[in-house]
């Protein structure tokens, strides 16, 4: 199993350059980028441009595992405003096409949320609708849309986010689990389990349950993840790709926080 980090671990003004070379430093297979509005890599990047942060990787000596992105939580899929929802799905488009240029195989997508005004039922059709939209292009491009459980108050256990990804029937749309995001309400090892086959891609990170709140998140070992179940239940089915750890970090000396973190994911899952 490969270990990766998240670009967002590393400080915010590190360049694309910097963190390809301080994620080799550190001892990490992979690096997930993100897409964001402004910076290095947006949905307005071009062709020539995308390929060419691939290649800047390739010759730092670092594979670029997956895309994040943020912009699904200012521009949810589920949204009222058909506008903002529209643009939903366009970056998701954009972010495809981007994953299809650098080589990759997979994409983080935030499947939408509940809100006041945006109800559960509401939600999952609303998602499942612009999912249904998205998978053509994820398709014609070889592009997995990986779904990610986060804190949306949205598919709040593994077997209605199982239902939701098989009610879809695409391959091309799977699931991104990120093992810390349901410590709070549940069991990492028996979402693994369930969700199975289903998983593309894994993000890591801990969690401290006696706090309970968003402070609560930490880096690997240092809260409540039960790490040698975790890997086990990976073992039982299947899964033997990249995980990628997006957590703070460490605010002073943050190569060392990059070495810590690559040691405590090797000492599990390698």
């Amino acid at each position: 199993m490969k270990i990766g980090v998240n670009k967002w671990t590393m400080p915010p003004d590190w360049s694309l350059d910097k963190a390809f070379e301080a994620a080799v430093e550190a001892g990490f297979d992979t690096i997930e980028i993100n897409v964001g509005e402004t910076g290095e890599l947006t949905p307005d990047t071009s062709e020539a441009e995308a390929r060419s942060i691939a290649a800047r990787a390739r010759d730092a000596g670092i594979e670029v595992s997956s895309l994040s992105t943020g912009l699904g939580w200012a521009y949810p899929l589920t949204d009222g405003d058909p506008a903002k929802a529209g643009r939903g799905v366009a970056n998701t488009e954009a972010q495809i096409r981007l994953a299809r240029w650098m080589g990759l195989d997979a994409i983080l997508c935030v499947p939408g949320m509940v809100t006041p005004d945006v109800p559960y039922d509401v939600a999952y059709e609303r998602a499942q609708a612009a999912l249904r939209r998205l998978e053509p292009v994820a398709a014609e491009n070889r592009v997995v849309i990986g779904v990610e459980n986060v804190w949306n108050k949205f598919l709040l256990s593994p077997i209605e986010m199982a239902r939701f990804v098989d009610e879809i029937g695409s391959p091309w749309v799977q699931v991104y689990f990120d093992v810390g995001n349901v410590l709070v309400f549940g069991y990492p090892q028996q979402w693994i389990r369930i969700l199975g086959k289903r998983i593309k891609k894994v993000h890591v990170k801990d969690f401290r349950a006696n706090v309970g709140n968003i402070t609560g998140f930490a880096n690997p070992l240092q809260g409540d993840v039960p790490w040698i179940d975790v890997r086990e239940a990976f073992a039982d089915v299947g899964y033997d790709d990249v995980v990628t750890a997006e957590v703070e970090g460490y605010r002073v000396q943050p190569e060392i926080g990059l070495r810590h973190i690559a040691e405590a994911l090797r000492s599990v899952f390698a």
